[in-house]
């Protein structure tokens, strides 16, 4: 192979040349440094975007010299033999095969575009025909919620309660303005009383959810317009893959003897 003058600089002042093998990049103390060790990082480092010229290629060079030095001393000292090590380094081995196996599966396993078309279709079904524009006043308890409705009632201003009572940080500010939102979007008790609505008419009664009790006054409504198949494609497909390989899991482990130690 064909070294570069910095790695050949390197050998002439440390080692006899003879000591490189074929296969390996440089070698340090007599250990050789793999040409595969390299290639992937350098692979790696081409995939973000960055060119591999002669600097880069010495860079990486003297960092895997530069660790590799570490590494002997480390040896020498023996923190290779420490129980701790030997843990991280068999940790950090399942990783390693999990990510490749994982890499693997994906990719004998892709996603078709009929499939991935049929979760745009079910998405579109989910999103509704409709879209609400709402604003709401969030409050933590019924009390609460019914003294700003009774308030509302006697003509209230709806946005200026939302300024002073509300304890959503998201709309307060904006007079409880929700902005526009599919029901799906939504926790179902809100969405619920939301699309039942009549346009400019506010909830008769406190609405409760797991972020407390809501007031909802409806502003309007149009027809859905749920994101194009292009825009959410990718992220279809991905979620797609998610749920292959949360089934293949689940595939394992009802096929595998587990036995957890108390």
């Amino acid at each position: 192979m064909k070294f570069t003058k910095t790695l050949i600089t390197l050998a002439v002042l440390s080692f006899a040349p003879s000591v490189f093998a074929a296969d390996a990049i440089a070698t340090v103390n007599g250990k050789q440094i793999k040409d595969s060790i390299y290639d992937v990082i350098s692979k790696d480092i081409a995939a973000s975007g960055q060119k591999i010229d002669d600097n880069t290629k010495n860079a990486i060079i003297n960092e895997l010299v530069s660790s590799e030095l570490v590494y002997q001393e480390a040896q020498r000292l023996g923190l290779d033999k420490q129980p701790d090590y030997l843990a991280r380094e068999e940790l950090g081995r399942r990783k390693l095969l999990t990510s490749i196996f994982l890499q693997d599966y994906v990719k004998k396993h892709p996603i078709s575009d009929a499939d991935t078309k049929a979760a745009y279709e079910q998405y579109k079904k989910a999103y509704g025909d409709k879209e609400y524009n709402a604003r709401h006043i969030l409050v933590k308890t019924e009390a609460e919620a019914k003294d700003i409705i009774a308030q509302l009632n006697k003509g209230g201003d709806f946005a200026k309660l939302a300024k002073d009572k509300s304890i959503d940080p998201g709309s307060k500010e904006k007079g409880g303005d929700l902005g526009w939102f599919s029901p799906a979007s939504m926790v179902k008790p809100f969405s619920d009383v939301a699309a039942n609505l009549q346009k400019g008419a506010v909830s008769a009664s406190p609405v409760q959810t797991q972020f407390g009790w809501h007031v909802i006054k409806l502003i309007d409504t149009r027809p859905a317009q749920p994101m194009a198949y292009d825009k959410l494609k990718d992220g279809l497909q991905k979620n797609l893959q998610q749920r292959n390989l949360e089934k293949f899991m689940s595939e394992l482990r009802s096929k595998a003897k587990i036995e957890i130690a108390k």
